[in-house]
């Protein structure tokens, strides 16, 4: 009985002690920071959009939405197709059009109350590649760009400054075109 009772103190105590130690494994990363010799860092991978609006080395985020209003029929025709689309946006964070186009894209989707998980920021390095050749995947020529999917397939793109300079007309032309 003896015994039986130090084995059991003994598995108490180990188990109580290992909780203590327990160790919380990191978060899954599905992106790199690159040291940049131009850049504070580029990010390369899947990004969320807190990586690009929060970190203090995108100061060009903030800059570029001073005077940028997002226009109320875009806004509009996203929120009446957000259940239908979704959108991936690939970017630069080291590319100046990335670096003035993605904050109004996102500032744009945030008044149309695009759900963050129906968004997916993918960051290229300067020879505009990706981690798992998404790059390839989606045929990417040039940061930024913007594509609309519905049903897992593409709807449209707008590559760049788009054809008109005024992407986010242009974005918002592509979701008003979805049956």
């Amino acid at each position: 009985m003896r015994v039986l009772l130090v084995v059991l103190t003994c598995v108490l105590i180990s188990c109580s002690s290992s909780k203590n130690t327990t160790v919380t494994p990191e978060p899954l990363k599905l992106y790199e920071v690159i040291p940049d010799a131009k850049e504070k860092k580029t990010l390369r991978g899947l990004l969320t959009k807190e990586q690009i609006t929060k970190d203090t080395a995108f100061g060009w985020y903030a800059d570029n939405l001073k005077y940028f209003h997002p226009d109320s029929t875009v806004v509009r025709n996203i929120r009446s197709k957000t259940d239908q689309i979704s959108i991936v946006l690939f970017c630069g964070t080291w590319c100046h059009d990335s670096q003035q186009l993605v904050p109004k894209y996102i500032s744009t989707l945030e008044a149309a109350n695009f759900p963050e998980q129906k968004l997916t920021i993918i960051g290229v390095d300067r020879a505009k590649t990706t981690i798992a050749n998404l790059h390839k995947a989606f045929n990417l020529v040039s940061v930024p760009t913007i594509i609309v999917m519905k049903d897992g397939k593409e709807v449209d793109r707008v590559v760049e400054f788009g054809k008109t300079a005024l992407v986010d007309k242009e974005l918002g032309a592509i979701v008003e075109s979805i049956k």
